[in-house]
């Protein structure tokens, strides 16, 4: 009998099948290679939704127990990757369903990021960075690299994330020559730490351009500093100081050419992720509440009654919002925000859209967050109740950089256009 050992130890069955037909059969490639694709899951994007919301319980009945500073919630990636969720933003043709990189998957992806949010906000920050991590890898890598990191995620359940902050000093790429390189320097908020084990770790390169590259970070000795996360909320994502110092990689550890990372509408557009997982925080604090309120047959208060109206209301506009985003990305081109190589129309309009749909999220949350604590009072605000949880994490969670920027990126678009307002951005 063979016994499946569950992530993080990161056999997948695939490997299993592999050593199972070399004992019985010889080893005979085209058998292992024919066992492997007819036992491997089937992924569906109505199978992974349905999954998420079951998830977004579960995840929130645990989440009390990682939060505190150095936890990280490697059960609830484990209950992910046996889902299939690492490798669903692969393309069908890698084992996935393209959550992430096929345009016309992007509402799902949205409301699953939502509801993996809704169970807990640390956990869809750190799959938002996984799914993040696999489009650059699927658009920007070669086709050698798209199937190695491919095969980690699916057949491994490889961890991928991006890790892209950094303090003054920076990261340096520094050439040494025959394909070789070494890192220099630290990056800050590194979610994930000591979990995530194919992060994006960029840098400049010594003409001051911008380099993407992943670190395999079993294969390398990195200094990690716990002691520089001390927050308010998102304890349990375990976002790290780490210093690469040292650490040298060969040329196949390069993904994309100079400044790749910083083209758009890619990186803007991206924007609609962590959104949809802010959602989710929002809707977890409209249900605490209204759970709150019933416990303490509360219900028939009319001021009471008017904020959750006004909650409600909340709520709705901001599925709209994921509808409209991901329908302006399905429109945009097949492939999410486009093909490096090709030319799209009106790249500038998805940007102020994505840059919309996620201030308008911000205030959203806000919102919420507002009249959830008017509505319970200070008793509510207290731990362990999960309210107290939730509004800390998301506090800290909706402080994502260049929020002004983004805003007024939009009014600069719209000022530019002379269409009416109701053909400003479904023409």
């Amino acid at each position: 009998m063979l016994r499946l050992t569950p992530w993080p130890g990161r056999r997948h069955r695939a490997h299993l099948l592999c050593r199972f037909t070399h004992r019985f059969w010889g080893g005979s490639p085209i058998t292992a290679e024919l066992l492997i694709t007819s036992l491997a899951p089937q992924l569906s994007t109505a199978a992974l939704l349905q999954s998420a919301v079951r998830f977004a319980d579960t995840f929130a009945a645990q989440a009390a127990a990682i939060d505190q500073a150095g936890a990280f919630p490697a059960e609830e990636f484990g209950q992910l990757a046996k889902a299939g969720f690492l490798a669903a933003p692969l393309r069908p043709s890698l084992g996935g369903c393209g959550l992430g990189i096929d345009a016309a998957t992007t509402h799902s992806l949205l409301r699953l990021l939502k509801h993996i949010g809704r169970g807990n906000l640390a956990v869809g920050r750190v799959y938002e960075g996984h799914v993040n991590a696999l489009q650059l890898v699927q658009t920007f890598g070669t086709a050698e690299q798209v199937e190695r990191y491919g095969r980690e995620a699916r057949e491994q359940h490889k961890l991928f994330g991006v890790w892209n902050a950094e303090d003054a000093d920076g990261l340096k790429i520094l050439p040494l020559g025959s394909g070789r390189y070494r890192l220099e320097g630290a990056k800050t908020f590194c979610s994930g730490g000591g979990y995530v084990e194919r992060p994006f770790v960029n840098g400049q390169l010594p003409d001051g351009t911008w380099q993407m590259c992943i670190v395999p970070m079993e294969e390398v000795q990195t200094q990690c500093d716990r002691s520089w996360w001390q927050p308010m909320g998102m304890r349990a994502t375990a976002s790290y100081k780490i210093d690469f110092s040292g650490v040298e990689l060969g040329a196949e550890a390069l993904i994309g050419q100079p400044g790749d990372y910083l083209r758009q509408p890619w990186l803007t557009a991206g924007v609609v992720r962590f959104a949809s997982v802010q959602l989710g925080g929002a809707e977890a604090l409209f249900d605490l509440t209204r759970q709150y309120l019933q416990g303490e047959q509360r219900t028939e208060h009319p001021y009471q009654q008017e904020r959750l109206g006004q909650m409600a209301i909340a709520m709705e506009t901001g599925n709209l919002w994921l509808q409209g985003a991901a329908a302006s990305l399905a429109a945009y081109d097949p492939q999410f925000a486009g093909e490096p190589g090709a030319e799209s129309p009106h790249p500038e309009r998805l940007l102020a859209y994505a840059n919309m749909m996620r201030t308008a999220i911000e205030q959203i949350c806000m919102e919420v967050m507002q009249l959830c604590q008017r509505s319970v009072g200070t008793r509510g605000l207290l731990p362990p109740h999960a309210l107290e949880r939730v509004l800390r994490d998301l506090t800290l969670y909706l402080r994502q950089p260049v929020y002004d920027a983004a805003i007024a990126g939009v009014g600069a678009h719209v000022l530019s256009q002379t269409s009416p307002a109701d053909s400003l951005w479904h023409p």
